[in-house]
């Protein structure tokens, strides 16, 4: 098969799964305008009663640990700041979209949200050494480096691959093997038409082979470790996935360091899941 002709019909079949929803999408574009200010950004969220719960939720989460609780969702985006809000609302608006059973890769529902979910609370945790606007980046490109497998789970499912118990390294042998692309470099592909940043697609691309990356190096080496992280919570597979010892460098993480954040990751998890879920419902 066409490489460039699977990955546009690939695509395609991402676009045609419900878009996010409007008030998100006129808050991520304000986010992004760099004449908006928060008392507009605001005023629109305040129109979804989910995302101002969300909002307000987080930012008076144990994980701030503000002195005193917000109120208002302008008060909240004061201390979370534009990229926090911008993450939370990708976030929110993909659980739909994640949270569905992936018959091809042998994942109940909700198990490729769980995930995501883990990968991006890790991978900001371990960035935070680089400041606060890389630790957010690390969450996004956490939350969406399997994204590719929402649109290969379809074409998997057709060849019925039997074992249940792969892991993401054989998967991707399996990927190339039947279409000439793996979920990590399709969803970079999905993320560049998205038009989100190199750094991200980079990140996205090269999560299970951080050396490679260039632009996002800092935040594959992240993603790489906290989805080996995830892994430690799963009983399901046949092989332990260890980070590459260039990704723990990078981070300055030793391997006491790594085998802590499995278990920092499933606590935050836990709170995570529940504050993005009721925002869903």
């Amino acid at each position: 098969m066409n490489v460039q002709l699977a990955k546009e019909k690939l695509i395609a079949q991402i676009g045609e799964l419900p878009p996010m929803p409007d008030v998100a999408q006129r808050a991520m574009t304000l986010i992004q305008d760099p004449d908006s200010n928060i008392s507009e950004i605001a005023d629109i969220l305040a129109l979804d009663e989910a995302l101002t719960i969300l909002i307000l939720r987080w930012a008076n989460s144990a994980y701030y640990g503000l002195a005193r609780p917000v109120s208002t969702v302008k008060q909240a985006m004061v201390y979370l700041g534009y990229r926090t809000v911008e993450n939370l609302i990708l976030a929110a608006s993909m659980v739909n979209l994640m949270d569905r059973p992936l018959h091809g890769y042998h994942m109940e529902r909700g198990e490729l949200w769980k995930h995501a979910i883990g990968v991006a609370a890790g991978a900001r945790w371990v960035t935070k050494i680089f400041g606060r606007r890389k630790a957010e980046d690390a969450y996004f490109a956490g939350l969406l480096c399997d994204i590719g497998k929402l649109a290969l789970d379809s074409y998997l499912c057709e060849h019925t691959i039997q074992t249940a118990k792969m892991g993401d390294r054989t998967y991707i042998l399996v990927e190339q093997e039947l279409i000439g692309i793996n979920h990590a470099e399709l969803g970079a592909a999905i993320t560049q038409q998205w038009n989100l940043p190199l750094e991200l697609q980079d990140a996205i691309a090269f999560h299970h082979n951080p050396e490679n990356a260039t632009e996002g190096l800092i935040l594959a080496a992240a993603v790489n470790v906290a989805d080996c992280a995830m892994n430690q919570l799963s009983s399901d597979m046949e092989e332990e996935l260890l980070p590459e010892e260039s990704a723990l460098e990078r981070l300055r993480l030793s391997h006491a360091d790594f085998s802590a954040l499995a278990n920092r990751i499933q606590i935050f998890i836990n709170e995570t899941e529940s504050f993005l879920k009721m925002g869903s419902e």
